[in-house]
């Protein structure tokens, strides 16, 4: 089988890796352009290339997928994989493999197309999710399922811990697809559009808390929302305001301050929510390290949180 493997993000890479290592070996990884990253900007490839080159698998970088349309033509691939790759493709590339353009999506489709999927089924409350394989067509994954598979989420998941559970996923749901494809038996299953859902990409302002939201659905966030974007508050100090990041995990407190106000007699900072309140127990001030709830309050005298 003739493949050639396209994505960017690591939840792709032990996917990557199992075909390295049992095949079908890529004919070629297709990601994008390297990026500038940290405070100097540093052009920094992406992993899944650095692995590419590593394992001798030639490696395209277009800024637009369609650049190398003739590239890929080239190859002959009998199926293109994409995952975590990006880009919209285009009908230039959907005609390309011989027998299918498959998507590893990171959700138990309809439910949760877009992006920040891994995100949304913790701060929803989800008890599971999951990889799915589908076709991929021009509306946003929106082709016919192939296979999915789900896993359970566990009390106190955070986005990064489900993204690697369901990185290592999507490499048994892949080996699973491939062999169901080149025998042409894969089902279609398609999509009920009642039950479909979108979730859009993430950027840090989203991480601003609301303390007017109940607690649980705070704690969840801030459990979802790690390590991207991270969750963050607006700490008011002596008139001031400053920016405080906060990590997992907290606690859930039945009742409380009011909203965004805060109670440290005991010497725990707990923040009063829309109902109920939060235990906060690890923070980092703006310019400052992380450090615990308890250190944050000898140094500081915050009066709300907004």
């Amino acid at each position: 089988m003739r493949l050639v493997f396209i994505a960017t993000g690591d939840i792709a890479l032990p996917s990557f890796r199992r075909l390295l290592a049992d095949g079908p070996r890529p004919l070629a990884l297709v990601t994008q352009p390297d990026k500038p990253v940290g405070r100097h900007q540093t052009l920094t490839p992406p992993r899944i290339k650095t692995e590419a080159l590593a394992a001798g698998i030639p490696v395209m970088q277009p800024t637009k997928i369609g650049q190398v349309a003739a590239e890929l033509a080239a190859l002959e691939p009998d199926i293109l994989v994409v995952m975590a790759y990006g880009q919209i493709l285009r009908d230039d590339i959907l005609t390309l493999p011989r027998l299918a353009i498959i998507n590893l999506h990171a959700s138990l489709l309809p439910k949760y197309r877009g992006a920040a999927c891994i995100q949304a089924a913790i701060d929803a409350g989800d008890t599971q999710t999951g990889i799915t394989a589908m076709h991929v067509v021009r509306e946003l994954d929106a082709g016919d399922i192939i296979l999915a598979k789900s896993i359970p989420i566990a009390p106190e998941e955070t986005g990064g811990t489900l993204h690697d559970r369901l990185a290592d996923l999507a490499a048994e749901v892949l080996t699973e697809t491939l062999p169901l494809l080149a025998s042409s038996t894969a089902p279609r299953l398609s999509q009920d559009p009642a039950l479909v859902s979108y979730i859009p990409k993430l950027d840090r302002d989203h991480g601003r808390i609301d303390w007017s939201m109940e607690a649980a659905a705070v704690e969840r966030r801030i459990r979802a929302y790690h390590p991207w974007p991270g969750t963050f508050t607006t700490a008011i100090e002596d008139g001031h305001m400053r920016r405080l990041k906060v990590f997992p995990f907290t606690r859930v407190h039945a009742t409380g301050p009011a909203p965004g106000e805060i109670d440290t007699g005991s010497g725990s900072l707990i923040v009063g929510c829309g109902r109920g309140a939060l235990e906060i127990l690890d923070v980092q001030p703006e310019g400052g390290r992380r450090m615990s709830a308890a250190d944050y309050l000898r140094g500081r005298k915050p009066e709300r949180f907004d």
